[in-house]
C-alpha cells in the first residue's frame, strides 16, 4: 500500500511520456505544411509558365499554338512529383483573344495516410496583336 501510494505521487519521467504523445502530432503538422508548400509552389510554376506562354502569344506574327504549348512545358518548375496536362488554347479570332488553360495535380503524402490529390487549374486570356 505504501509502495502505490509512493509511485502514484511520483511525478518523474512525467515530461518524457508528454513528450511522446505530443512529438508525433508535431512531425505530422510540420509535414502538412511542408505539403501545403509543394502545391503553393506548383501554383507558382503555373502562373510563371502561363506569363511566359502568354508573353509568347503575343509576338507579331502570332505563333502557332504548339510553339505556345511547348513554351509552357518549358515554363514549368517545382517538384515534377505532379502531373501537368496537355495546356488547351483557345482562339476566338472576333475578338482577337487567345485564352491559355493549364491544370496541375498534385498528390500529397501526410507520413501516416495518403492525402488527397489536390488539381490545380489556372487560365490566361491573351489579346493578339494585328
Amino acid at each position: 500500500m505504501k509502495m502505490a501510494r509512493k509511485l502514484a505521487a511520483d511525478r518523474e519521467g512525467s515530461a518524457a511520456i508528454e513528450f511522446a504523445i505530443a512529438v508525433p502530432v508535431l512531425v505530422l503538422f510540420m509535414w502538412g505544411i511542408f505539403q501545403m508548400a509543394i502545391v503553393y509552389r506548383a501554383n507558382a510554376g503555373m502562373q510563371h509558365a502561363l506569363g511566359e506562354a502568354a508573353r509568347h502569344a503575343t509576338i507579331f506574327p502570332t505563333p502557332a499554338d504548339s510553339e505556345i504549348q511547348s513554351r509552357i512545358t518549358s515554363g514549368k518548375f517545382g517538384l515534377d512529383n505532379g502531373t501537368w496536362s496537355t495546356p488547351t488554347i483557345t482562339t476566338n479570332t472576333v475578338a482577337k483573344t487567345k485564352v491559355i488553360e493549364v491544370t496541375y495535380s498534385q498528390p500529397t503524402d501526410f507520413l501516416f495516410f495518403q492525402g488527397p490529390t489536390v488539381t490545380l487549374t489556372r487560365s490566361k486570356l491573351v489579346y493578339l496583336s494585328t
